[in-house]
């Protein structure tokens, strides 16, 4: 795959942390890296982005490119309409991620929040911009109760609009994780129809950036450049 649509259940599951450590392990792996963010919200015109984050825990060699900025932690439509700013075209952020895609082999296009927030006043969501560019979504999830639900239903609209659905990564992987957390290992690839592609440890984006790249890879499974095995960690955290 040369373009990987990174989505989360919701807000604060984990998505940029994923995406850099996905970028850190594919670049470990030989492969040239960009991360698109097609809209960061809830950052000031100097501040660093999500985008930017990604480059400081995967390194300098991963491009990071980002379509659109607005100041509130909003919604990208809602946003953009409260700051009098252009919202974004699934087509704009389909043919930002065409064009780094001829000059990286892998482009991920971090999303904003879950899955069918709006982008647009025409109320298109990621999942458009996934679907002109024919690209998998991985799905970052929480760890906790309520998980089970959320990570279902954003599997289930990935179906309905004919979207292919790679795996789900729990973002943030507590140190202590209690029952329901176990339970969710096995629990989520059986509600939600996706394989479970990897966990990344909670405070991962604190580390310190070389030995953030270092561990990476050990947190996802093959299909992300990683080395990480679903059976292996199931059987290190039984319920």
């Amino acid at each position: 795959m040369s373009v990987l649509v990174v989505s989360g259940t919701g807000t604060e599951v984990g998505k940029t942390v994923v995406t850099s450590a996905i970028a850190a392990a594919a670049v470990a792996a030989g492969r040239s890296v960009a991360v698109l963010k097609p809209a960061q919200t809830g950052v000031g015109p100097q501040e660093p982005g999500d985008a930017a984050e990604a480059v400081r825990l995967a390194g300098p060699c991963v491009t990071a490119v980002e379509l659109a900025r607005y100041p509130e932690p909003l919604a990208p439509d809602t946003a953009a309409r409260r700051a009098g700013l252009p919202t974004l075209s699934p087509q704009r952020i389909a043919e930002a991620a065409r064009q780094l895609s001829l000059s990286h082999d892998l482009v991920l296009v971090e999303g904003a929040g879950g899955l069918l927030v709006r982008f647009d006043e025409a109320g298109h969501t990621l999942a458009d911009a996934a679907r002109l560019l024919d690209a998998p979504v991985l799905v970052v999830a929480a760890a906790g109760l309520g998980t089970l639900n959320s990570t279902t239903l954003t599997a289930e609209a990935l179906r309905a609009r004919g979207l292919a659905g790679l795996g789900v990564v729990v973002g943030s992987w507590p140190a202590d994780p209690d029952l329901a957390a176990r339970c969710n290992l096995a629990d989520l690839p059986a509600s939600s129809g996706l394989p479970l592609l990897g966990a990344v440890p909670g405070g991962s984006g604190g580390l310190a950036p070389e030995d953030f790249r270092a561990a990476a890879p050990g947190w996802l499974a093959p299909a992300l450049s990683g080395t990480w095995s679903a059976a292996s960690f199931l059987a290190a955290w039984p319920a």
